[in-house]
């Protein structure tokens, strides 16, 4: 007698979104960081809105369906950021058309090469240390960010989530930023001020956007999953 078929077990519909979306900003942010834009008279690597949307997505998967899953998510996550990565190395080395443009061949070489530009003139030749920076800054603030998430919604019993996304938030973009600037520039020119206007900035704009945004990822997850 054959025995039956163990059937798959289905994905939440609210998982499935998020994980597809979370690897769209993985790979997104680094792209943006090639940017600096102005908050007030501070500047900021536009990348760290996209770093935003992942914390608030890594936050909204740990309210829905729990920290283990979170954390796997920011595990898989470097999948798509170590390919991106290589990705790039390989479309860098390889031969550009005769027929491409040179002015577009060099702004992509200068844009995707992380070669000389506003103040990364005077450590262009660190751009390994700076993708090596990014992985692990990545990895280990987006699993503080999970890990003190779900530890504020076990003493809180499910309640204030403004203030577990929030909270969690700028304290994974204190150590986002003491890692990525020190393992990508110490040693090379005086970090200080820009930690500390690095820092600034992401705690201000954690603080101001991710308490809001939380509350339309998670309603957005019920609604996807049928509970809202």
């Amino acid at each position: 007698m054959l025995e039956p078929t163990a059937q798959p077990r289905a994905i939440p519909p609210s998982l499935f979104a998020f994980s597809i979306f979370y690897g769209g900003m993985v790979c997104i942010a680094g792209v943006l960081g090639n940017k600096q834009v102005a908050l007030g008279p501070l500047a900021i690597e536009a990348g760290i809105f996209a770093f935003l949307l992942l914390v608030v997505t890594s936050s909204a998967i740990a309210e829905l369906h729990g920290r283990h899953v979170a954390n796997l998510l920011v595990q898989i996550g470097f999948v798509p950021l170590v390919t991106s990565l290589l990705l790039t190395l390989v479309v860098l080395a390889a031969p550009a058309s005769p027929d491409m443009s040179p002015d577009r061949l060099a702004a992509f070489e200068l844009m995707m090469g992380g070669k000389p530009s506003s103040w990364f003139q005077e450590f262009a030749s660190g751009t390994p240390r700076i993708w090596i920076a990014g992985i692990v800054a990545y990895g280990v603030s987006q699993t503080l960010n999970v890990t003190i998430f779900s530890w504020l919604k076990g003493r809180e019993s499910a309640r204030l989530l403004w203030f577990r996304a929030g909270l969690s938030s700028v304290l994974s973009q204190i150590v986002d930023t003491l890692l990525f600037v020190t393992i990508a520039f110490f040693g090379t020119f005086p970090i200080g001020k820009l930690l500390l206007g690095q820092m600034l900035a992401k705690v201000i704009l954690s603080a101001l956007l991710v308490p809001a945004l939380i509350y339309v990822f998670v309603a957005i997850g019920r609604r996807l999953d049928g509970k809202a």
